[in-house]
């Protein structure tokens, strides 16, 4: 499945975009994060405070606990504000 950061998760990730194969067992957003935060410095670091950081599947809004099964793309974003 295709990532996708924006804003400050990008940037503390270090790239825009990539490419992963979750392992069996990620079945949810919460799931994914836990699993990102696992890969190194970089993911732990724009997850430390999960639950601020939104989430996307095929660019509809998706709660931590929704699943990813057959999902194409997902995006993940600080909170927005209007102005």
């Amino acid at each position: 499945m295709k990532l996708v950061y924006f804003a400050w998760v990008r940037e503390r990730i270090g790239k825009a975009e990539e490419i992963v194969s979750p392992p069996a067992g990620i079945d949810t957003v919460a799931d994914l994060v836990g699993w990102l935060s696992a890969r190194g410095e970089e993911y732990a670091y724009a997850f430390e405070n999960a639950g601020i950081v939104r989430a996307a599947i095929d660019r509809v809004h998706a709660k931590p606990d929704a699943a990813i099964a057959g999902a194409a793309e997902i995006a993940f974003f600080p909170p927005m504000t209007g102005g």
